[in-house]
């Protein structure tokens, strides 16, 4: 039992973070938000909330925009036995497993075969805490780092405050959580590298970081393996620079990449054909950490916070909140003091070279003044990961001194108490700098932090007295677990402030409006006028096509053709101002005809003699188009053009009917063709076959996105498909009737 009261404790202090989910059934996802801000769903609920459902935080809607719909495509085409290679519900198409996010190959997805969406989705959430606090609690301890002090580092893993920001992502910290036990694999494989348990702990290095990588998110990841690889060069030099363990891990790096290639192939393509960095301005406010946020490490809502709707700092707090609570804070640099150890001064180096390259310093520009690949579109803000894992670590290292010895420590919680009677005076006199109200809000969020340090200092003070005077260990012991109570208590608190639990009924509810919809679009897809309805993503849930997408990584034409068509003129020049999110509103361009656009959602009346009110629910308003064109179909006349400006500008030209005239990338020369009939017999995310007749030789055009990994057959001999009017597909087609079948593969 005692081996185990360290597990028991962490599952425990977690399942209170997660009381809700088990005493009330509520979800660890905003879902809040999607009745709360967005209609239809707010019309469904207007009845009795003529405002709106309140919602608890608005800064964490990504996870219901992004990752659960994601995950939700992802899983349905796996209990089907297919890749997850399409989505064809945003953007006109869009690859899914290649964005990465989506965690296609996640490992523990196997839990979606087992039980419910909705339970395992909330059941993963739940295993990033506790995950993240056994990993580390198993590190600690290898580091020969007493129980009480593995366990405090623990805790402050599992509730620090970049665990908090990202906890319902479901992809970011299980990311991150696999690094504890890919550090202590290194340490195993370094020092077992003569005997046999090498070999557990190659495959516990190899699975760790595949693990990670699938995960699914990219950057995390990145700081991971680097971080990692450090670590291992650090131990290689400190163990005598073992030429067998430099191969064995050059050998293990070479298992993974091959074990992670039908990932990082399909993302690497997608990368290259994306507008990934095209609207990101890394001199813009917020993409460093600006210094002044430093203290969120010591006040988290110094600043305000976005849940009590009075934040006033720069951009996005979740991007600044390094928080690991006061006392850890205080252990972590009395480690830094006065344990003059490798392990204090590397986990110590790795905290300030990794707030180094997050804030504003002439190093942490370079990668982006020298447009490094990657890096260069990387936000610095995320290695506020590996600056909190270290705090953890270090923190763990100081309480262990601390036990030991606490000779010094008054001198680190000097220094922190200096930092806070800056603070105070700084509230107290800084109306120079500060207008009256957000000094109003940073001196009452500066109370219970400040409470907190002087709640720490009594007990270190009582602490002390107390093992001198009082010999009896087990004294001792219940005083050292009353600072990881302390501990938890701060964490916990900062925790569920930030954090959703919302109603199940919430999570994407039907509608009248979605339900007609599905009813009638068809192979059509729908728009909005209004970021306030079906933000992006949405879509996806119902299996409703739309033009609008969400995506870090989107295609770089389809961005292009939605920028000139919000332009309104063959403009395609950067910046698009779509910042991750397209959003097209600009419903009386010829290219939303094009995209087959049947259905205009909006809030407020349209007149336009192209649209027909055909329904409403509320303020939500349905509108079909009257000229919108079919999603394939043949062409009379094939123009050849050489570059993509050239190709734009025709799309604009007035004189030729979309529907008459197909512009063609990498056609020999223009042509004219027979016009016939297309019908679309089967549509699937991986696959879409056609019905053809002509009499002569046709061209077909199908208006979802061109991307090479898709394959067209006709009658099952495969044909080259074309890149059409920019961004779309196009086929040569026999005279006569055909089957024609357009296919996605992994490569």
């Amino acid at each position: 039992m005692k081996k185990l009261f360290p597990f028991i404790f962490i599952a425990i202090v977690v399942i209170i973070f997660f009381s809700q989910l088990f005493l009330r059934g509520l979800l660890p996802i905003p879902s809040d938000t999607i009745i709360g801000l967005y209609h239809p769903f707010r019309d469904l609920y207007a009845k009795d909330y003529p405002r709106g459902i309140p919602f608890k935080n608005s800064l964490i809607t990504d996870p219901v925009r992004q990752q659960y719909p994601w995950k939700q495509l992802v899983i349905e085409a796996e209990k089907k036995l297919s890749l997850p290679l399409w989505n064809p519900y945003n953007s006109a198409g869009t690859p899914l497993l290649a964005n990465f996010q989506s965690a296609a190959f996640y490992p523990l997805n196997i839990l979606f075969f087992i039980l419910p969406f909705n339970i395992v989705w909330s059941f993963l959430i739940f295993l990033e805490p506790l995950l993240a606090g056994i990993f580390l609690y198993f590190y600690l301890s290898h580091l020969k780092i007493s129980r009480p002090a593995s366990i405090l580092g623990a805790i402050i893993f599992s509730f620090c405050g970049f665990s908090v920001s990202w906890l319902e992502w479901g992809t970011v910290i299980h990311t991150a959580l696999w690094l504890p036990l890919v550090l202590l694999s290194i340490d195993e494989i370094v020092l077992s590298i003569k005997n046999r348990s090498i070999l557990f702990w190659s495959l516990v290095y190899t699975f760790s970081l595949t693990f990670s990588f699938f995960a699914g998110h990219l950057q995390t990841f990145f700081y991971l393996f680097i971080f990692s690889l450090i670590y291992f060069f650090a131990r290689w030099f400190q163990s005598g620079k073992n030429k067998r363990v430099l191969f064995t891990c050059l050998m293990l790096n070479t298992i993974f990449i091959i074990l992670t290639a039908a990932q990082w192939i399909p993302t690497l393509q997608f990368i290259l054909l994306s507008s990934r960095g095209i609207d990101l301005n890394w001199q813009g406010n917020g993409w460093f950490i600006p210094w002044e946020h430093l203290i969120q490490f010591i006040a988290p809502d110094f600043f305000g916070n976005p849940v009590t709707l009075n934040y006033f700092g720069v951009w996005n707090w979740a991007e600044f909140a390094g928080y690991v609570g006061v006392l850890p804070l205080i252990f972590a640099f009395f480690a830094l003091f006065f344990r003059r150890d490798r392990k204090a001064l590397f986990f110590g180096a790795a905290f300030f070279l990794s707030l180094i390259f997050a804030l504003p310093t002439f190093f942490s520009k370079l990668p982006f003044i020298l447009q490094i690949p990657f890096v260069d579109t990387s936000q610095p803000t995320r290695l506020l990961f590996i600056a909190d894992f270290s705090l953890a670590v270090l923190a763990a290292l100081g309480f262990d001194r601390f036990i030991k010895s606490a000779k010094g420590i008054f001198y680190s919680a000097g220094f922190i108490g200096l930092i806070f009677a800056t603070l105070w005076g700084f509230v107290t006199f800084g109306n120079k700098y500060l207008p009256a109200e957000h000094l109003s809000v940073a001196r009452q969020n500066l109370i219970f932090p400040t409470a907190m340090f002087l709640s720490a200092v009594g007990i270190i003070v009582f602490y002390l007295l107390f093992r001198r005077y009082v010999k009896r260990e087990v004294f001792i012991q219940g005083i050292l677990y009353l600072f990881i109570v302390i501990v938890v208590f701060d964490l916990l608190r900062f925790s569920l402030k930030f954090n959703s639990f919302t109603k199940k009924e919430y999570l994407f509810p039907p509608t009248p409006v979605i339900s007609f919809l599905q009813k009638n679009v068809g192979n059509f897809r729908i728009m909005t006028t209004d970021s306030r309805i079906l933000p992006p993503n949405f879509s996806a849930i119902y299996k409703l096509q739309s033009v609008d997408g969400y995506d870090p990584l989107y295609l770089r034409r389809y961005g292009e053709l939605i920028a000139a068509s919000e332009r309104g003129k063959a403009n395609i020049n950067p910046p698009f101002g779509f910042n991750r999110i397209i959003k097209p509103h600009n419903y009386s361009s010829e290219i939303i005809n094009l995209l087959g656009v049947k259905y205009v959602l909006s809030l407020t009346d349209l007149n336009d003699v192209n649209l027909t009110k055909v329904f409403q629910e509320g303020q939500t308003r349905v509108y079909e188009n009257k000229k919108v064109l079919p999603r394939a179909f043949f062409v009379s006349e094939v123009i050849k053009r050489a570059d993509k400006q050239s190709e734009m500008n025709m799309l604009f030209e007035k004189q030729k009917s979309l529907l008459d005239t197909a512009i063609v990338s990498g056609f020999s020369s223009s042509s004219n063709f027979e016009v016939g009939t297309a019908r679309i017999i089967k549509y699937e995310e991986n696959k879409v076959l056609i019905e053809t007749e002509n009499k002569g030789e046709g061209f077909l055009v199908l208006t979802d996105s061109f991307y090479p990994t898709w394959y067209a057959k006709i009658d099952g001999k495969e044909t080259k498909i074309y890149l059409v009017d920019f961004n779309f597909r196009g086929v040569i087609v026999p005279a006569g009737k055909h089957s024609i079948e357009f296919s996605a593969k992994m490569f």
